[in-house]
C-alpha cells in the first residue's frame, strides 16, 4: 500500500471516529438536558416552598385561628385578615424550617376583600411574584403543601372562572382547599401566585376561591411606611382617639347624585368611633347605595356591593362584626337621622347592629290613628315630641325603638330625596347604580 492510499484511509478512519465522538457528545447533551430543566423547576419549587407558612394567631396566649401565608416583601406576609383581625400576635413558620418567627405588626390591609399583609420580624425570603393580566378558564392551577421526607408536594386543579360572588371578586377553584391551608397561595405553570385561597359554602355547596392577588399589589404599593401594631385592627376605640372623633365637626358622602353631609351622635360614640375609623379606611368607597324604598329612605355601606354586577341581590356583607344596639330615649326616626340597619329578630336575638351599613331616613308624615296603630304592634309608646314630628315633618315611626339612631344629615336632604325616588327593582336596588365615590372628613 503507498503511502498517499494509507493517509487517505486514515483520513477516513479518523473522520468516522469524531464523527462518531460527536454524536456521542450531542447524544449525551440530550439526555442530560431534560435533567437540567428539571432540576431548574425543582429549585424554582423548593424556593417558593420556603416562602410560604403556616400561621397560628393569638389573642395573648389563647389560639384563635390557623391557616397559612406567603411572603410577598423579605419580611413581609400576605394572607387573609379574617385570620388575625383578633389578634394581638400570629406565630409564622416557613415550610422549610422548624422555627417559629413572631408578627404582630401589619403594614396594610384590606377589610372587603379579606386581605392584610403582616410584618415578620427576623427573616429575610424571596418574595413569591404576583400575576398581573387575565387567565383564560379552566387554566392550570396550583397549591404547594409542605414536604413528605424530602419531596415536595404539589396538588394541581383547575381555575374555572373569575367570577362575582357575594359582590366579591374571585377565582373559583376545583382545587379542594380544607381550613388549614386558607391564605396558601394558588399558582399557575409560570410559578406565579394568582390569588389567596379558601374555601366557602356558596348555593348550598362548598367551593374553592382565590382572592385575587391583584388586590395584594394595590396594598403593596399603598402600604404604610411605618408598620402598625394588630391592636390597631381592634374594633374597641381608646380614649385619646374617642376624644379626637367627639370634636369632628362633620363627615360628608360624596355620592353620583351629589354631597350629602352627616353629623356623628356623641351620644352612640361606638357608632360613631366605628363609623370615623371605616371612613378612614376608605372601606365606604365605591360602594353602592344599594337599597332605596319609597317613604322610608336609603341604605349603603354593604360590602358585597363594590364589585357587584348589575341585577345581582345585594346587601348581605358586612365587616365581620356586629355593634351591640345603643337606643338613645330622645333620638327617634324622625326625618333626616341616621340609623344601623339589622338582621330580624328571629336571627338576631339581641338585636346587634350591621359593623357598616346605615340608612338615611327620607320618611313620611303620619296621621294619630296611624301612630296608635304602630304603638300596638310595636309595644311602644311615641312622646308628645315624636307625634308632633312625625306629623308635621315626617320620618319612620314604625323603627322607633328597635334599631339604633346614631347621626342626622345637616346638608344634603336634598339628595337624599332625590335617590329616594329613583326607580328600583324588586329587591328595591336602583336599577342605575348610584355609588359613594368618597367620603371625607371635616375636623
Amino acid at each position: 500500500m503507498n503511502k498517499t492510499v494509507a493517509l487517505f484511509i486514515l483520513a477516513i478512519f479518523l473522520a468516522a471516529c469524531g464523527g462518531k465522538e460527536k454524536k456521542t457528545q450531542e447524544v449525551a447533551q440530550q439526555k442530560a438536558s431534560p435533567q437540567t430543566e428539571a432540576q431548574q423547576d425543582n429549585n424554582e419549587w423548593e424556593t417558593i416552598h420556603a416562602s410560604i407558612a403556616t400561621i397560628e394567631s393569638f389573642d395573648g396566649t389563647r389560639i384563635l385561628e390557623t391557616g397559612q401565608g406567603f411572603f410577598v416583601g423579605e419580611n413581609l406576609l400576605a394572607t387573609k385578615y379574617s385570620l388575625v383581625s383578633q389578634a394581638s400576635n400570629v406565630k409564622v413558620k416557613p415550610f422549610d424550617e422548624d422555627k417559629t418567627y413572631t408578627a404582630d405588626k401589619f403594614v396594610a390591609f384590606d377589610r372587603i376583600n379579606d386581605l392584610i399583609i403582616l410584618q415578620v420580624d427576623g427573616i429575610k425570603r424571596s418574595p413569591i411574584e404576583l400575576f398581573e393580566g387575565s387567565l383564560p378558564n379552566f387554566t392550570k392551577s396550583m397549591y404547594v403543601a409542605p414536604k413528605t421526607g424530602k419531596t415536595i408536594q404539589l396538588f394541581s386543579g383547575k381555575v374555572l372562572n373569575l367570577a362575582n360572588v357575594k359582590g366579591s371578586k374571585l377565582y373559583r377553584l376545583s382545587n379542594v382547599i380544607r381550613k388549614s391551608q386558607f391564605g396558601t397561595p394558588i399558582f399557575i405553570d409560570s410559578k406565579k401566585a394568582i390569588g389567596v385561597a379558601y374555601s366557602a359554602t356558596v348555593d348550598f355547596e362548598q367551593q374553592s376561591f382565590a382572592i385575587p392577588t391583584m388586590f395584594i399589589s394595590e396594598m403593596l404599593k399603598k402600604q404604610k411606611a411605618q408598620p402598625k401594631s394588630l391592636a390597631a385592627l381592634s374594633v374597641s376605640t381608646n380614649a385619646e382617639t374617642a376624644a379626637e372623633n367627639a370634636k369632628i365637626k362633620g363627615i360628608v358622602l360624596e355620592t353620583d347624585a351629589g354631597n350629602i353631609t352627616i353629623q356623628l351622635f356623641n351620644e352612640t360614640p361606638e357608632y360613631r368611633d366605628n363609623f370615623i375609623r371605616l371612613a378612614k379606611e376608605h372601606y365606604f368607597d365605591s360602594l353602592l347605595i344599594h337599597r332605596v324604598i319609597s317613604n322610608f329612605g336609603i341604605q349603603s355601606g354593604a360590602a358585597d356591593t363594590r364589585y357587584a354586577q348589575p341585577g345581582e341581590s345585594v346587601g348581605w356583607k358586612g365587616p365581620g362584626y356586629t355593634i351591640p344596639a345603643h337606643i338613645v330615649p330622645g333620638l327617634f326616626h324622625k326625618r333626616g337621622m341616621i340609623g344601623s340597619p339589622r338582621k330580624p329578630d328571629t336571627q338576631n336575638q339581641r338585636r346587634r347592629s350591621d359593623g357598616s351599613q346605615f340608612y338615611i331616613v327620607s320618611g313620611r308624615k303620619y296621621f294619630d290613628n296611624e301612630l296608635d296603630e304602630l304603638e300596638k304592634q310595636n309595644n311602644y309608646q311615641f312622646s308628645a315630641e315624636q307625634r308632633q314630628v312625625y306629623k308635621t315633618v315626617g320620618g319612620a315611626p314604625h323603627l322607633d325603638g328597635s334599631y339604633t339612631v346614631f347621626g342626622k344629615v345637616t346638608a344634603g336632604m336634598d339628595v337624599v330625596d332625590k335617590i329616594a325616588k329613583v326607580e328600583t327593582d324588586q329587591r328595591w336596588r336602583p336599577v342605575k347604580d348610584i355609588r359613594i365615590k368618597q367620603v371625607r372628613i371635616l375636623k
